[in-house]
């Protein structure tokens, strides 16, 4: 059976343009360079197989979303998954063995990190102390473990991204991958999704709260200060891109699967999209909604209200389930979200995050979480401003709308990556296989050279793209 490559519509022109002599020996030396940065991360870097965010240059100090003293890994990104997709990527491209085994590795740490419940959390602890707060899957849970699968910030979305993907580049015959992974779709699509098609920001082993199929309203009043948080993680959650790294998961899982239950989790939730829409006067989208689809407080700083950032990624994804699944009234919403989207722009072309619901009105706290008209006394560590994707989203909705998907999948190509990139990519590597950055350790305030994982990722994923490219 021929080894598996990485899909890249490439013109024959670009690829010998790749291959021409004064580049006869870049191949070679782009393997190289992505066999030595593997070394590094793996035998100098990684924890029980896994990855956090980010490491000082002499390795002494870690942090994942906070300093890290113990053996502990990330999952969300770029921890964990991210840095082992990037190594599945560089065997699919190379049939290079040590590649798989690093992804390999990378998978056991994720194995040994999934809940009762079937996904992951932000990390996965190894100290035997530590892991008794945790359900895992692998370990006898206590009566007061904590059994929490999230689907905030892509954490179980980018762990089963993953090991599908290495789950088909073992052509499925690692029966612990293969069965790790299957269980935590099954929990994903059993556990996680409601009847109503959306899903939670986590889900545990049980179904206490649900989300009947109704469309969108607005509440008759709403409380102006914070009532506490009511369990909002369990309501239904588009917040930080949440459908649409669900939505990737899902149609990944149809693809190499087969298995209609994930093309049908799939439809479930692009029809609950179109569900929550919000009606006139604010056709778009709420970060979160209560089980009448109303939308609800969320944190102290995240009210009932129309939020920008979370309509964006919504028109994104139902563009992306149009490409996907063929069906127009998916994209039959977008025009109208746009055009309203576009009256919120602020004096300078941006946007505010949150707007009162009917009046329309930006939302932004005061430095004490006060809710206020004002913009003068705004938190920073929350983006309560954020640059407006109307013209963007518009373009590229308009184009969508013209084709059918086999004309879409026709007309995308994806232009690999160039030997200058490829060499500027080898020439940053220290004698160790480290790529550094000027960038300070965040929560350690230690300053830079730093080596951070998105780098890395980025990196190894670029010169996965390239072997890939000049290999056809």
């Amino acid at each position: 059976m021929p080894r598996p490559r990485l899909s890249c519509v490439c013109c024959a022109a670009i690829i010998a343009a790749l291959a021409t002599p004064a580049h006869a020996d870049l191949p070679g030396e782009a393997l190289a360079a992505a066999k030595k940065a593997t070394s590094f991360l793996v035998e100098q870097v990684s924890t029980e197989g896994g990855y956090l965010w980010r490491y000082s240059a002499d390795l002494k100090h870690r942090e994942g979303e906070g300093v890290v003293e113990t053996s502990t890994v990330w999952v969300q990104p770029p921890g964990t998954p991210a840095v082992g997709q990037a190594f599945v990527q560089l065997y699919q491209a190379t049939g290079d063995r040590q590649f798989l085994d690093a992804a390999r590795a990378a998978a056991e740490s994720l194995r040994r990190g999934q809940m009762q419940s079937g996904g992951w959390q932000a990390m996965v602890e190894f100290e035997p102390e530590r892991r008794r707060r945790w359900a895992y899957r692998v370990d006898r849970p206590g009566s007061k473990a904590k059994d929490q699968s999230s689907l905030d910030d892509d954490k179980t979305q980018s762990a089963l991204r993953f090991l599908i993907q290495l789950d088909r580049a073992l052509e499925f015959k690692d029966e612990s991958i293969h069965e790790m992974t299957l269980y935590g779709l099954d929990g994903l699509i059993q556990r996680g999704q409601f009847s109503g098609g959306g899903f939670p920001q986590v889900w545990t082993d049980r179904r206490d709260l649900d989300t009947p199929k109704l469309n969108a309203s607005y509440p008759d009043a709403w409380p102006r200060t914070y009532p506490g948080h009511n369990e909002y993680w369990y309501r239904y959650t588009l917040n930080d891109h949440l459908a649409r790294d669900v939505m990737k998961v899902l149609v990944l899982a149809d693809e190499v699967y087969g298995d209609p239950r994930y093309r049908a989790s799939a439809v479930k939730l692009a029809d609950s999209l179109l569900a929550a829409q919000m009606p006139a006067p604010q056709p778009a989208w709420a970060q979160q909604y209560d089980a009448r689809m109303q939308p609800i407080w969320a944190r102290k700083f995240e009210p009932p209200a129309i939020t920008t950032s979370e309509s964006f990624s919504v028109i994104e994804t139902l563009m992306m389930v149009y490409r996907e699944l063929g069906d127009r009234k998916y994209i039959e919403p977008i025009p109208r979200a746009l055009d309203y989207l576009e009256t919120c722009h602020l004096p300078d072309g941006r946007v505010a995050r949150f707007y009162e619901l009917k009046t329309n009105r930006p939302l932004y706290f005061t430095l004490d979480y006060q809710l206020t008209y004002d913009d003068s006394d705004m938190p920073t560590h929350y983006g309560f401003q954020l640059q407006s994707k109307v013209p963007q989203l518009r373009k590229k909705s308009e184009r969508i709308a013209r084709l059918t998907p086999k004309q879409l999948a026709e007309s995308d190509t994806s232009r690999p990556p160039s030997p200058r990139e490829v060499q500027e990519i080898m020439d940053g590597q220290d004698e160790r296989g480290a790529w550094l950055s000027d960038e300070a350790m965040r929560y350690h305030r230690v300053p830079g050279p730093t080596i951070n994982m998105d780098v890395a990722v980025e990196h190894l994923t670029t010169l996965a793209e390239y072997l890939d490219a000049v290999d056809q």
